[in-house]
């Protein structure tokens, strides 16, 4: 099948999404769109990522992903409605226990049942995770315990500072990790790999890859948000709380970055799955809080980031545990097993809190 045409299908499914509204039969087609479309974003992102080397190649596709989500973000905060003070706080939160717990712990668990025992550079994964536990204390925990405005806010410049310091801390790391230590980023050579010996797409293929992997995205986060009605109404009749919804178009949303990750495990490239795991973490709060930041305060739009007493805690123990894992630069099952119990958590307490 041509490499093109799944992706161009997907693109007019959500344009007849958007023109003809979601129907029973349409939400199928749509949802198969998607997945075709997911499946076809990370064939693209490898060819592009083959193309341009490591970490580049991963740094794309999670930028790619992030400034999407980043501006679905921000139609939905426009569109109004009672829960659009707590879009960016619920998404960002589901992001990070995504990727931190789910990501994070699937990949573990895949390379070692397949490999028994996987390694990854510690300094550059290491320095990720500190900046991620130091942008998510600011953005997501501190507005809870802060006594200028109410609980939960930012006054203007608290939440300026918060923005500001998100955005240059995203900023070192991107420099850190594509100049300055990118061997930190770099995976180990595996001579019996057949990517290690097969030759890199022409620039005529990697642009075009790049095109379609441009489509796809847009394409699995319209979808994703076209069927957000279907999934809300699902989610109402089984009876589950308001912020099931923002999980669901989360992991929707990040679909293409966990089977790329999954698929990089699987081939022995631990380096590649964390590499795309803290880079997609630090870009959803590095990029998004700035973005939500200068919107809320332009446009005077309500903004609740602070997180409640259960995902405070949550927080805190995924980011412990995280600690723990990537502190060695050796994984195996077991880790895995424990960060995907810690996702069960998440999303168990998401539905019965």
């Amino acid at each position: 099948m041509k490499a093109w045409l799944i992706p161009v299908l997907s693109f007019v499914l959500l344009i007849i999404a958007i023109v003809a509204g979601v129907g029973p039969w349409l939400a199928v087609l749509c949802g198969i769109g998607l997945i075709g479309a997911v499946l076809e974003a990370v064939h693209h992102a490898e060819i592009v990522a083959h193309r341009v080397g490591e970490p580049f190649g991963t740094l794309l596709l999670a930028v790619a992903v992030t400034v999407i989500e980043a501006s679905l973000i921000l139609s939905m905060m426009f569109a109004g409605g009672e829960d659009a003070a707590v879009i960016p706080r619920d998404t960002i939160y589901a992001a990070v226990m995504i990727i931190l717990n789910g990501v994070v712990g699937l990949c573990v668990l895949v390379g070692g049942l397949s490999h028994h025992e996987q390694t990854f550079r510690v300094e550059g994964s290491g320095g990720g995770l500190a900046a991620l536990i130091v942008m998510s204390a600011l953005s997501l925990v501190m507005p809870t315990f802060t006594t200028t405005t109410s609980a939960g806010t930012y006054s203007t410049m608290q939440l300026e500072f918060v923005a500001v310091t998100s955005a240059v801390l995203w900023a070192i790391f991107v420099f850190v990790q594509t100049v300055r230590h990118r061997d930190y980023f770099l995976p180990t050579k595996d001579t019996s790999s057949p990517d290690a010996h097969a030759n890199p797409p022409s620039k005529r293929q990697a642009a075009a890859s790049l095109g379609l992997l441009i489509v796809c995205l847009v394409s699995v986060v319209g979808l994703a948000k076209m069927l957000s009605p279907t999934v809300e109404r699902l989610v109402d009749s089984a009876g589950a709380p308001k912020a099931v919804i923002g999980i669901v178009i989360a992991m929707l949303v990040l679909l293409p970055e966990t089977v790329a990750a999954v698929r990089a495990a699987r081939a022995n490239r631990l380096q590649t799955s964390m590499n795309l795991a803290i880079g997609s973490a630090l870009a959803s709060i590095g990029l998004t809080i700035p973005v939500v930041a200068v919107a809320a305060v332009l446009f005077h739009l309500p903004l609740h980031l602070g997180l409640h007493s259960k995902d405070l805690v949550m927080l805190a123990l995924t980011l412990l545990v995280s600690a723990v894992t990537l502190g060695t630069g050796r994984t195996y099952l077991m880790q895995g097993a424990v960060h995907l119990v810690l996702f069960a958590a998440f999303l168990f307490l998401a539905f019965v809190p």
